[in-house]
């Protein structure tokens, strides 16, 4: 039996959505693509281009703690978007379905949940600093920022997650 409408939760939409756009935006074949055929000093190349920032990858050239930081990066994005879904008010304590509290709940989990990853993950790297961290997580804040409103409009419409 299919699922409707009505049994989907806004924290249980958001999240698809995130992990829908870590594959797919965050797949080598899409950030080689950008990477080669966007350009940089334009709004839209820009936009592009930080669709693949959590990427993901395999590679045998980089060393096996950089892959893991990247891997790592991706999978913390889509599990903190959840748990900050779960979190923030705006999805749980919605009275109506659909309403503007919903989407921002949505947007600024996104925006939470990418710059936490990128905080996190900068750990693990070789040479950890400080101001390596600070800059990773505006990194992560500034890609859910511009990207989170997708996850925000995704929550649009979903129920409660509890009761």
């Amino acid at each position: 039996m299919p699922l409707g409408n009505r049994y989907r939760t806004a924290p249980g939409a958001g999240t698809l959505a995130a992990l829908i756009l870590v594959l797919i935006f965050g797949s080598p074949w899409y950030a080689d693509w950008a990477g080669k055929n966007t350009d940089p000093d334009t709004a839209g190349g820009w936009w592009l281009r930080l669709l693949a920032w959590p990427h993901w990858r395999f590679s045998s050239s980089d060393s096996v703690r950089e892959v893991v930081a990247a891997d790592l990066k991706a999978i913390l994005l889509v599990v903190l978007t959840a748990l900050f879904l779960v979190l923030l008010p705006g999805s749980q304590l919605a009275r109506a379905r659909g309403t503007i509290s919903q989407f921002f709940a949505g947007w600024a989990a996104y925006i939470f949940a990418g710059g936490f990853a990128a905080l996190l993950t900068t750990l693990i790297l070789a040479n950890p600093s400080l101001l390596g961290a600070f800059r990773a997580a505006g990194d992560g804040a500034t890609y859910g920022l511009f990207v989170g409103w997708i996850v925000g409009l995704a929550t649009l419409g979903g129920r409660r997650g509890t009761g």
